[in-house]
């Protein structure tokens, strides 16, 4: 019934997308509309289709994942996020649009009157979009082996396939029709079966996620161990493995799992009594209720850092998401930038009260995914625990959900890069817009299989810390100090996109780092951040000399009413 549901999540896929694609009567023959729909799109829907890119394999599955994992504190993500947008709206949209550029780095040339920035700006929109691809890919790769027991390269191929096939066939103005109707369908796919699990919960009398001890469960379960993991037991209980335990083969007798640390060999089998406390993976804290529902921090090692680390990495690189900004060149004008701005945090909100219900619900339903580390399968399992054709239902709408949000927010990402690499080459028209397409999907897919096993929220912070240690302090600074010079911005991006790359790539690569120095690389953005504004500042006070020329009147252009110098 799976396999059904999921066939039934593709087909519905293929068919929502086609019809907006057929129903969209503009052709996209032109740069224009590839890049920016001709600037024809309207507050409602623009809001919608960023809110709709905005919800990634992290929105989708990593949020409820780490919540799971870690507790309440992660949900000082979701606010940031969507505090990131209060920010973009007072700060960068307005004056972005009023600029006329169409992407960040005409932006940034214009604004500083240097190629050089123009191409460091370039590979900024590369890094950050090729880090936020990631989760993606592998999203759709999680999706598929748990619903199908495909291999993950099948979730890969299908995102790579749909992304292709639609950005390089419609552009900025039918991904943007598709993006306004997929941010809904997210949204419902998401919402149903938060609320179908909570009636459940209700009439079977489960108890509170909220408890004593730590998470345990509820009856009689069977857990299949596809990796080697190393897990810690809370407390001894008798279970039956079939499998590698602690380097014992097990043959399927009654064995017991004492307190402590044991290594679980791959494809191994255990079956665990009801009320069995849940061994975590290594790497995850073992919580109880109270500790669990409470946002201090206390899930990781040096967390109260790490907290405030990521708040900051996501509330100021959400002012700096090259995909997210390029939607502000597509509206008529600045005033109705503002308003789409406005209207997103609303959208936002919509989706993000359902994450904490995913999380409580797999502490019941769902708990083995603590011992196996793959939290991410949270809101994919979670359905299954439905009874009868409900339960297949529902499952295949979470599948169009996660399925929608990884081609969606995929398609905008690479439109982002082709539209950058292209305007940076000076090579206008759709040929050289569709070869940029190919390469902006081919680096992260090459990337991906060397990296070891990430969950989709940590992919996307990563590309969140880029952009807030690189293109968020650029645009402020070139939007509300006339100071900057092009050596500064130069210097600032060089010094905050290096570290927040190389910490990015130590972390992918799980480098071997303990204590505050672990920390540091994991979240980086509260010590790289405040050194990139340093650097530009600095740069330009020793460089005011060089302040462009037409700084006073580009200054004018962006805060001045648009009719003052028109479009």
């Amino acid at each position: 019934m799976t396999a059904v549901a999921v066939a039934a999540a593709l087909l519905a896929l293929l068919v929502t997308t086609a019809a907006v694609r057929t129903g969209d009567r503009r052709s996209a023959c032109t740069a224009s509309d590839l890049l920016s729909a001709s600037r024809g799109i309207s507050p409602w829907r623009n809001a919608s289709a960023i809110s709709g890119e905005y919800l990634s394999a992290a929105a989708f599955l990593g949020t409820a994942g780490l919540v799971l994992a870690y507790g309440a504190d992660m949900l000082w993500l979701p606010v940031a996020a969507t505090a990131g947008y209060v920010l973009l709206l007072a700060f960068v949209t307005a004056p972005l649009r009023r600029s006329g550029a169409y992407t960040v780095s005409d932006f940034a040339e214009w604004r500083l009157g240097s190629p050089a920035v123009r191409r460091i700006v370039t590979c900024c929109v590369c890094f950050i979009c090729w880090f936020y691809l990631l989760p993606q890919f592998q999203g759709a790769g999680v999706t598929l082996r748990v619903m199908t027991g495909a291999p993950v390269w099948a979730g890969w191929a299908v995102v790579v396939a749909a992304t292709l096939l639609l950005v390089t066939s419609g552009g900025m103005c039918s991904i943007t029709a598709a993006q306004s109707l997929q941010f809904w369908v997210k949204t419902v796919a998401f919402a149903v079966p938060a609320v179908a699990l909570l009636l459940m919960w209700n009439m079977d009398g489960r108890p509170d996620p909220v408890g004593e001890g730590p998470a345990r469960f509820a009856h009689t379960t069977r857990v299949h161990v596809r990796t080697e993991v190393a897990v810690v037991a809370p407390a001894a209980v008798i279970v039956t493995a079939r499998g590698r335990v602690d380097g014992v083969r097990r043959d399927g007798a009654a064995m017991t799992l004492t307190e402590g640390r044991h290594a679980i060999g791959r494809s191994t089998e255990i079956v665990f009594p009801a009320g069995a406390p849940v061994p975590h993976a290594e790497s995850l804290p073992v919580q109880d209720g109270t500790t669990w529902a409470t946002p201090s921090g206390r899930g990781q090692e040096h967390g109260l850092y790490r907290t405030y680390s990521a708040i900051l990495a996501i509330l100021l690189g959400t002012m700096g998401l090259p995909h997210i900004l390029m939607r502000f060149y597509t509206n008529p004008s600045g005033s109705a930038a503002r308003r789409t701005a406005a209207l997103v945090p609303v959208l936002l909100a919509l989706f993000y009260a359902f994450p904490a219900v995913y999380a409580a619900m797999g502490r019941i339903y769902a708990p083995e995914v603590l011992m196996t580390g793959d939290t991410d399968a949270t809101v994919l399992l979670l359905p299954r625990s439905i009874p009868g054709p409900a339960g297949t239902l529902l499952t295949a709408l979470i599948t169009l959900g996660a399925l929608s949000a990884f081609v969606f927010t995929s398609c905008g990402l690479v439109i982002a890069i082709a539209g950058t690499v292209t305007q940076c080459a000076r090579r206008s028209g759709a040929a050289s817009f569709r070869t940029a397409t190919v390469l902006a999907l081919a680096v992260p897919l090459a990337l991906l299989p060397r990296i070891g096993a990430q969950s989709a929220a940590t992919l996307v912070t990563l590309a969140f810390c880029v952009s807030a240690c690189s293109l968020c302090p650029l645009l402020l600074l070139a939007i509300w100090w006339r100071g900057l010079t092009a050596a500064g911005a130069a210097a600032g991006l060089l010094v905050g996109t290096g570290l927040a790359v190389a910490a990015g790539v130590l972390h992918l690569y799980e480098a071997p780092l303990t204590g505050w120095s672990a920390a540091a690389v994991a979240e980086p953005a509260a010590l790289i951040a405040p050194a990139a504004f340093g650097v530009m500042v600095a740069v330009s006070l020793l460089t005011r000399r060089r302040v462009p020329r037409h700084t006073h009147r580009a200054l004018a252009r962006l805060h001045l009413p648009e009719d003052v110098f028109g479009r």
